[in-house]
């Protein structure tokens, strides 16, 4: 019976102890193993054997990336600003045995380490570089907190700032930055734009101005050559006359006045402020004309030719119009 017990109590034993040296590590994960309470080595993922009773593991270290939140804090501005800033950091473990036995609470040190160096960062920055500059700002705090957990066999990977919350008085006094900064502009845009309206305007102008000169500098042009050849049409007229007189053809000289003398009655006959036409002239003035003129032809030609044939005038005649209005409304 004592046997039996025996063999009992040291299967019992023997099952635990196999227990105790058999050790399974999952991916992801690394163990310290330490030997009466002093590390001796770390334990990769998979199937490892130990000395029972002599060995145990010390701590289960977490080998993949993590994600640490930072609590919301607030914190004063360069410009004496009270912003509340929260943000989170990722981080990874490199050294298993560094990260159990170099820092007592690795987490707590990490929260810690960032909040101080993010009041310093954030501390000497104005408020408006707080606010556009999270980039530089999370370079900044990854490069210090990376070199302050390097001995504890940690890697920061990043540092990301979640939110950044001004006052309300000062998010109000943005808001209305804002829009004056933004009239602003309008107000700068719609002053250039009346601007270029008003060159384009001038321009326009004076391409119209200079279009006109040309134009009424080419008529002035035009108008003179059409006088130029009209006197030279004239003098040509007039030298065909004086050269048909020398010539001894008095007929030119007597065709000449005739045309002048028509010219004239027509004018008259065409007055539109008269109704009745009377014919003042006097036959003796007219003929003393004509008779100057045969004197200029005699002038011309000493010597003896046909005498110079000069047109009786008219007589005198008057030649009632028709009258526009009517028997009542001549009444």
């Amino acid at each position: 019976m004592a046997g039996s017990i025996f063999f009992v109590v040291l299967l019992v034993v023997a099952v635990f102890a196999v227990s105790q040296a058999v050790v399974t590590v999952r991916q992801g994960y690394e163990y310290t193993l330490e030997r009466f309470g002093r590390f001796t080595m770390t334990l990769r993922p998979g199937f490892t054997l130990i000395i029972p009773f002599v060995d145990r593991i010390g701590r289960k270290i977490n080998m993949m990336e993590q994600v640490l939140e930072i609590p919301g804090q607030e914190i004063i501005t360069k410009d004496n600003a009270i912003v509340s800033v929260d943000g989170v950091v990722f981080y990874q473990v490199l050294d298993a045995a560094k990260a159990a036995y170099e820092v007592s609470d690795l987490f707590s040190a990490i929260v810690n380490l960032t909040t101080t160096n993010l009041r310093t960062v954030m501390g000497s920055m104005d408020l408006d570089e707080t606010l556009s500059k999270r980039d530089a700002i999370n370079a900044k705090l990854l490069t210090v907190v990376d070199a302050a957990t390097e001995p504890w066999g940690i890697k920061i990977t990043r540092v990301e700032l979640k939110d950044i919350r001004p006052p309300a008085d000062i998010v109000n006094a943005m808001g209305r930055q804002m829009k004056a900064e933004r009239e602003k502009r309008a107000n700068i845009l719609e002053a250039e734009g009346m601007r270029a309206s008003e060159i384009l305007r001038a321009e326009g102008a004076k391409q119209g101005q200079i279009l006109q000169a040309e134009g009424r500098r080419e008529a002035a042009f035009r108008d003179a050559e059409a006088r130029e050849r009209s006197a030279q049409a004239e003098a040509k007229a007039t030298e065909l006359v004086s050269t048909a007189i020398e010539g001894g053809s008095a007929q030119a000289i007597n065709y000449f006045v005739a045309q002048k003398y028509v010219e004239a009655m027509t004018a008259f006959a065409t007055s539109p402020n008269a109704k009745t036409i009377f014919m003042p002239f006097e036959a003796s003035a007219l003929v003393g004309s004509l008779g100057g003129i045969g004197e200029l032809v005699k002038a011309v030609r000493p010597t003896g030719d046909a005498p110079v044939v000069v047109p009786t005038p008219p007589k005198p005649t008057r030649t009632p119009r028709a009258n526009p209005f009517t028997e009542d409304e001549a009444q």
